[in-house]
């Protein structure tokens, strides 16, 4: 007997987390289903996997999945192809992961079980997989699974593209405003020192600041650092993530974009899940934590509640007044109409496009917008340092 890590939830939704004894993270697994409780993973106590949290980037894991259903179609073992594809990756870690489930998959563990026990996994993935092993259409879902992460790949390329530009932008503006602070300002100071005369207060409060930049900038720099990590940490709480997904939403122009971008990802997810052959119960709770933002990811939970008591998905999305009236009504159409995935595909295309136009008309607004903050500050710099230059040529004149 073993002991087990597993995470579960109720007929409620309620998501908990147990260590239990069993011979097999699969005899475990079948004696809570059976009990009526939806199973999200089976780890190992102090295993391999519990220990990997380590997350796979998205386009080296597509890359894997494409070589994974091309050595599936042409008839070879699953262990030999995973072998085969483990050898090749230039990734130790992921490599060491797909050794390890080619072990487990040898010894007699499921694909789903063994990919389970890694971590890092998306959980969308090792749901598919279960699914595609309970059907008996491995093929299938993996052919569905690579389509997803294609499009997903894709899309997110685009959003990226889109501010590269205007991080640029702020990463010049922030180097040029370190520049003049910290080199050309002590310049002037130096000069200033040596002509004695009268300073305005303006430019007096610049030169301190510019002197107290550069002999104390590496100490400015190392708190700003530290708290940087500190926010990190933070954002990893529970309590972190709930306070900046609040951020995020409340945000005037980019928080109705994130809100679209989720429930985009999150109708494309449900869509692949359900036309794999899942129920749509334990869809919704894999597809809820497939979600980056805690309030859709909440609110998908609480509409489970209401799907279990035998009310519609529409009805309940839209009791949580978090989906958009435009997702709610093609939602409702599709499961009036019998074709809830295809309009789930519909509603993620309809978002993500709306996304893409949005975004790019934020990030028209929002570049000259640089440009001007940038040729503000340096203006109000220059005219600071050189007051004191036009006074004294005023006073010159004078006399």
């Amino acid at each position: 007997m073993a002991e087990f890590v597993i995470k579960l939830a109720d007929e409620r939704g309620k998501v908990q987390e147990q260590t239990q004894t069993a011979a097999s993270a699969e005899e475990l697994r079948g004696r809570f289903v059976q009990a009526g409780y939806h199973v999200f993973s089976v780890k190992p106590k102090g295993g391999f996997g519990l220990g990997s949290k380590k997350k796979t980037k998205l386009e080296p894991f597509l890359i894997f999945n494409q070589q994974f259903l091309t050595l599936v179609r042409a008839g070879l073992p699953i262990h030999g192809s995973l072998e085969m594809l483990a050898k090749n990756q230039k990734n130790p870690h992921f490599a060491g992961q797909l050794m390890n489930v080619t072990e487990r998959v040898k010894a007699g563990d499921s694909l789903s079980v063994a990919f389970e026990a890694q971590g890092g996994f998306p959980v969308m993935y090792t749901t598919t997989l279960l699914a595609g092993e309970r059907s008996g259409n491995l093929q299938e879902v993996l052919e569905r699974f690579v389509s997803f992460q294609r499009v997903s790949l894709t899309f997110r390329k685009k959003l990226v593209a889109s501010l590269i530009y205007p991080s640029v932008l702020i990463v010049i503006v922030i180097a040029l405003f370190i520049f003049l602070i910290t080199f050309v300002v002590p310049q002037f100071a130096t000069l200033y020192d040596q002509m004695g005369s009268h300073l305005p207060g303006l430019t007096v409060l610049l030169l301190h600041f510019g002197l107290a930049a550069q002999h104390q900038g590496l100490y400015y720099g190392a708190g700003f650092a530290a708290v940087l990590y500190g926010l990190s940490r933070w954002a990893k709480t529970p309590g972190g993530r709930d306070r900046i997904d609040a951020f995020r939403i409340g945000l005037p122009v980019f928080g109705k974009i994130w809100i679209k971008y989720q429930v985009a990802l999150f109708g494309r997810t449900l869509s692949t899940l359900l036309t794999g052959g899942l129920p749509l119960v334990p869809s919704l709770e894999t597809a809820a934590r497939s979600i980056s933002s805690n309030r859709i990811a909440k609110a998908v939970f609480a509409s489970v509640v209401k799907v279990r008591e035998g009310k519609s998905l529409a009805s309940s999305l839209e009791s949580t007044k978090v989906f958009p009236g435009v997702a709610i009504e093609m939602i409702s159409v599709g499961e009036q109409t019998g074709a809830l995935p295809q309009m789930l595909n519909s509603v993620s295309e309809f978002f993500e496009e709306d996304v893409e136009t949005a975004l790019t008309a934020a990030m028209a607004l929002i570049e000259p917008m640089i440009l001007l903050v940038m040729g503000v500050f340096v203006v109000i710099i220059l005219i600071a340092l050189y007051l004191p230059i036009f006074s004294l040529g005023s006073v010159q004149q004078m006399g």
